[in-house]
């Protein structure tokens, strides 16, 4: 934690603007570098205007692009560390497909698919055609999964009718759980662990019954058709109400794709609904305020399936009963809607007359992608089709690999993970090299000595989480404070530095 501290601290000397210091570092080549998403700051002056004559643009903020490349970000490193090995190597391999294959396709057809003139950001261009491809990736394993285990489920049920359900109290053999079949090679690795079977007992034994939670569930999803379109008039209760009809399975999906790789994807699903949901209304009919709100819907839905994901797995290690976890998440949830609401009318009121008092840049890209939407021009050229072929292919992974674990192929084990390779699409692509990268670390660790890289690797993964975070927190009291690091250091070819000498040497010397 010291050292990675230290390590921050050393990087903000040489960070004097965006796309400077070590965290842009090019590990893949200049090249591979120039690819990815883009994010609009005010950098220095003279780098943006030579970047501006070099390139074309005639924006004087310039747009800096997220690229290919290793930021050194220990905390991804660590999160690298701590998965399997499967986990990281399958969104590196996503990675390479999304920014390495994709993403140069899809610029050769700039101008032909899509407008060159579109902001990076837009869901119109590149950035639209990946994050619809990676959903639909995700859609198709989680479909896949979900069915898998509800035919399990019932298979299982049906068995348990005629013959008593394997392991008690007092035996020591392993609870054939539901979904047993689909993760046969993990259930061996539990036989041989007394604490974890001891886990599976509890949690087994203290689940929720079913029909609870579809009580609940529809209750509540009745108060939010009745309650919403009386709110928001702009929404109609059919929306509503197809909203939550729909919402289960794409939770299913996110929450299946959050545990495998602790990645929430919830806004991304609360995008598309605010496209459908914006499009179907119209901006004459408010389209903008319902897409917003379809929005909020799916997120708040989704956002609680995975909080609740996590805190079920910390009751499981902790032997805490899944009962008590489910209703302390209720009383914090219900909670959470007073205090919630209390603190935005507070901001509100301080926000009334001073538009600069917060930034909140994240409201212009909601209202941005929700006009949209409502203007009827969500998806760009070709992206239907796109998104089959990759539905496809992923559903085709998805049932090979299933086939491959319940059949014990020795290729199961080298077959990269649908949901992760999706992932990959949606998130930038320095987070899977980071982890990558620590997975490579704990590998050679592990070959050099085994025992202590599996005694220490937690506790180094946690030392580099806290002080990534501590870094950053030293980092944003500097921003406050309007301290400016004294050093730039950035990467150019040979050919662009010296073009950059040759520009700057135009200018009159203080």
């Amino acid at each position: 934690m010291g050292g990675t501290i230290l390590w921050n601290v050393f990087q903000w000397f040489f960070a004097a603007a965006r796309s400077c210091g070590f965290r842009d570092f090019p590990i893949f080549g200049l090249e591979a570098y120039k690819r990815g998403y883009a994010t609009t700051t005010a950098g220095y002056q003279p780098i943006i205007h030579f970047t501006s004559m070099m390139y074309g643009t005639n924006n004087c903020a310039s747009n800096f692009i997220d690229r290919f490349y290793f930021d050194f970000c220990m905390t991804n490193v660590a999160v690298g560390m701590l998965c399997p090995y499967m986990i990281t190597v399958s969104l590196f391999i996503g990675c390479v497909v999304s920014w390495g294959i994709v993403t140069p396709f899809l610029a050769t057809k700039e101008g032909i698919w899509f407008s060159a003139d579109l902001d990076p950001e837009s869901l119109g261009g590149i950035r639209g055609y990946k994050i619809f491809i990676g959903v639909s990736m995700i859609l198709a394993d989680g479909l896949f999964n979900f069915l898998s285990i509800m035919v399990c489920t019932l298979c299982t049920m049906y068995k348990g009718r005629s013959q008593p359900m394997q392991g008690d109290s007092n035996d020591d053999s392993v609870m054939q759980l539901p979904f047993h079949c689909l993760n046969a090679a993990e259930q061996e690795k539990t036989k041989q662990s007394f604490d974890d079977r001891r886990r599976a007992q509890v949690f087994v034994r203290d689940h929720i019954p079913n029909s609870v939670s579809i009580l609940c569930y529809i209750l509540l999803s009745v108060v939010s058709t009745v309650a919403i379109p009386y709110l928001y008039p702009q929404m109609r209760p059919h929306h509503v109400a197809f909203i939550y009809l729909a919402t289960p399975v794409f939770a299913f999906c996110n929450a299946y794709g959050f545990g495998m790789t602790d990645m929430n994807l919830s806004s991304t699903y609360g995008k598309l609904a605010m496209l459908l949901v914006g499009s179907a209304v119209g901006r004459s009919n408010g389209g903008v305020v319902a897409g917003l709100i379809s929005c909020g819907i799916v997120m708040g839905t989704m956002s609680n399936s995975n909080n609740l994901l996590q805190e079920l797995r910390t009751g499981y290690l902790t032997l805490t009963s899944p009962r008590a976890v489910f209703i302390s998440q209720a009383i914090g949830t219900a909670l959470g809607c007073v205090i919630n609401l209390v603190m935005f009318w507070a901001f509100y009121k301080l926000q009334h007359g001073d538009a600069d008092l917060f930034d909140v840049p994240y409201a212009w890209v909601y209202r941005g992608i929700a006009m949209l939407g409502a203007g009827q021009k969500g998806l760009p050229a070709h992206s239907l089709w796109l998104c089959k072929l990759f539905f496809a292919l992923a559903l085709t992974l998805s049932v090979l690999r299933g086939e491959a674990s319940r059949r014990r192929w020795r290729v199961a084990e080298y077959m990269p993970s649908t949901i992760c390779v999706a992932i990959a699409f949606v998130v930038p692509a320095r987070i899977p090299i980071d982890m990558f990268v620590g997975s490579v670390a704990m590998f050679l660790w592990s070959r050099a000595d085994s025992g202590r890289a599996r005694a220490f690797s937690a506790a180094m993964a946690s030392g580099l989480i806290c002080g990534d975070g501590l870094g950053v927190l030293l980092s944003s009291m500097m921003e406050l404070t309007h301290a400016r690091a004294p050093i730039c250091i950035k990467f150019l070819s040979s050919i662009d530095n010296v073009k950059l000498d040759a520009f700057l040497a135009t200018l009159p010397r203080t």
